[in-house]
């Protein structure tokens, strides 16, 4: 079984200016020499952590990490006040294209997973000469009907004691509606101290179901700052349905056929059901699928670890 490579700090790291008064951070860690390799982290907002330089090897990828408009380290941050109306999916596509020109890079690998494997798969449609490889997991099509399953009730009957706590912040004449739409009003709303509440409530559900077994602690600390950029940022991205055009990357999947592909995929993935890795793939046969039958949405499971560093070990020398 592999794991993960050991820890590792940067090189080199920087904010760059992207425009709509926005500053992205990133980061290089690994061989400045090496195979390039963008990490598209998932949420949207839920920003890089240092254990996610560890799924490659460093002394054969140069390892960029970036975060996000708006969460991590990226400036202006949510929590004071970014302008969500310049964070659309269109912006964020921009804003890989300026990262791999600033850095001098020709070509990269795109690894992501959850809302990383949405990016992911919709830069590289867009921009398909410059990816040699996607490594996707956890897929998240961001279909109506995956919004619904999770936000509006689906994985309640799996999880109907946690979903008590997701839907306490609502008030319960808007609990028969569109929940999304009743958390958008909660989180851009005046009172502060009820947008905290809901962006903790909906957070926790998301924490608590990523994982097959129960965990007491996160993949990555969690604090009111960093829930209120994922929860708005997840909210705002969700409310508007991706930006996307349902099922718009089944649709365009003749885009990236010819790049070479991975995707891993938790059996037990309540966050994002196989369903959406099973589509993905029987619309992009060429894409190897590997089906982790005892794990659930976290990249770091173990059954997910080991797919997703064979897949990575095995591009490495890959020109």
């Amino acid at each position: 079984m592999r794991t993960l490579y050991p820890p590792l700090d940067p090189h080199d790291s920087g904010h760059l200016t992207v425009g709509d008064g926005q500053e992205v951070y990133w980061e290089c860690s690994g061989n400045p020499d090496g195979k390039p390799v963008v990490f598209v982290h998932g949420g949207p907002g839920g920003g890089t952590s240092p254990a996610q330089r560890q799924f490659f090897d460093p002394t054969r990828y140069r390892i960029v990490l970036f975060d996000q408009r708006g969460c991590g380290r990226s400036r202006p941050h949510i929590a004071d006040g970014a302008d969500l109306s310049v964070n659309t999916t269109d912006h964020l596509i921009a804003d890989m294209e300026r990262l791999r020109d600033h850095l001098g890079i020709d070509r990269w690998q795109v690894f992501g997973g959850s809302w990383g494997s949405t990016l992911g798969l919709a830069y590289a449609q867009r921009y398909p000469e410059r990816v040699t490889e996607l490594v996707l997991r956890g897929i998240f099509l961001l279909r109506r009907s995956e919004i619904d399953w999770y936000y509006n009730g689906g994985a309640a009957h799996l999880f109907p004691d946690l979903w008590e706590t997701y839907l306490a912040p609502i008030p319960v004449d808007e609990r028969d509606g569109d929940l999304v739409a009743a958390y958008r009003r909660l989180l851009t709303g005046d009172d502060r101290d009820a947008a905290q509440r809901a962006a903790t409530a909906w957070s926790t559900w998301e924490g608590r179901t990523s994982h097959l077994l129960p965990r007491t602690e996160p993949d990555q600390p969690r604090s009111d700052r960093f829930d209120l950029a994922f929860a708005g940022i997840e909210n705002h991205y969700f409310y508007h349905r991706g930006f996307l055009e349902d099922g718009q990357l089944l649709t365009n999947i003749a885009a990236v056929q010819h790049i070479p592909s991975v995707i891993v995929q938790g059996r037990y993935d309540v966050v994002c059901p196989m369903r959406s890795a099973w589509d993905l793939h029987r619309a992009w046969p060429a894409a190897d699928l590997h089906i982790v039958d005892d794990a659930g949405h976290s990249s770091f499971e173990p059954g997910i670890v080991h797919h997703l560093i064979e897949a990575t070990d095995r591009f490495a020398d890959r020109q």
